[in-house]
């Protein structure tokens, strides 16, 4: 009974999560009380994706990975369905993900040398 009630709680979290995979539906109405300036971001966002020095496909794959350095979910579950329907596959995605924690895990690394500095300063 407990694990029934638990398990229906977990169902329950799953859909009553903060960020709600239906909005990203409605980004598009982000500009309705300031459509000059949407209508600006729209345009540069739109000649940002658009091929050029790099395919969309590739700007895609980056938008994927910077997506998951600013922890997006929409831009997640955007980008994920940009690149699979641009014809990657899970495993490039996959690539992609790990790209990113490295990157990530890196920069957190790197961050270590400011706390080292302030150890060194404090003589331990």
């Amino acid at each position: 009974m407990l694990a029934a009630t638990f398990r229906r709680s977990e169902q329950q979290d799953a859909m009553d999560t903060y960020y709600d995979p239906k909005d990203l539906a409605k980004f598009p109405e982000i500009g309705a009380h300031a459509p000059e300036l949407a209508k600006k971001f729209f345009d540069y966002y739109g000649a940002v994706f658009a091929d050029g020095a790099l395919t969309a496909r590739e700007k895609a794959l980056v938008a994927l990975g910077a997506a998951y350095a600013v922890q997006c979910p929409y831009c997640i579950d955007a980008y994920t369905r940009e690149t699979m329907k641009m014809g990657c596959d899970v495993e490039q995605l996959t690539e992609v993900t790990h790209v990113a924690a490295a990157i990530k895990g890196g920069a957190v690394l790197a961050h270590g040398v400011q706390m080292r500095n302030t150890a060194d300063k404090l003589g331990m």
